[in-house]
């Protein structure tokens, strides 16, 4: 191994570091926000251990809140697809039931600026 490797493998390791840093961290919310049919279902804390009954003309969900993450335990819909996406508790990631038309979301209460590494308004 000469020193041209040894630079190549330095480099290497400093762009994982970097793209760990841009794009590995998760952004950790405190709310959970139920949205069905496209209206605002109810608004939750992460912090408290509930299960949410979401009834709609469409069908059921049953969403858990337990240890600061969510997820969708039960639902009667033909796939089961939102029960099978797991628990969450990113502000980037949503758990969504298209046949009953149901998305939960993370979200942060803090309703400042947002953080720098986050997506500015033009970008959403």
């Amino acid at each position: 191994m000469n020193k041209k490797d040894l630079w190549l493998i330095l480099g290497f390791i400093m762009l994982a570091g970097v793209c760990y840093i841009l794009f590995g961290r998760t952004r950790l919310g405190n709310q959970v926000v139920i949205v069905l049919d496209g209206k605002e279902y109810g608004t939750y804390s992460l912090d408290q251990n509930q299960d949410i009954m979401v009834k709609g003309e469409k069908g059921y969900n049953q969403v858990r809140i337990e240890d600061c993450m969510v997820w969708i335990v039960d639902a009667d819909c033909p796939d089961r697809y939102c029960v099978k996406q797991g628990k969450t508790n990113d502000r980037h990631k949503s758990l969504i039931c298209l046949p009953h038309e149901l998305v939960v979301e993370v979200k942060s209460s803090d309703q400042g600026m947002p953080d720098e590494d986050d997506v500015d308004m033009i970008s959403q």
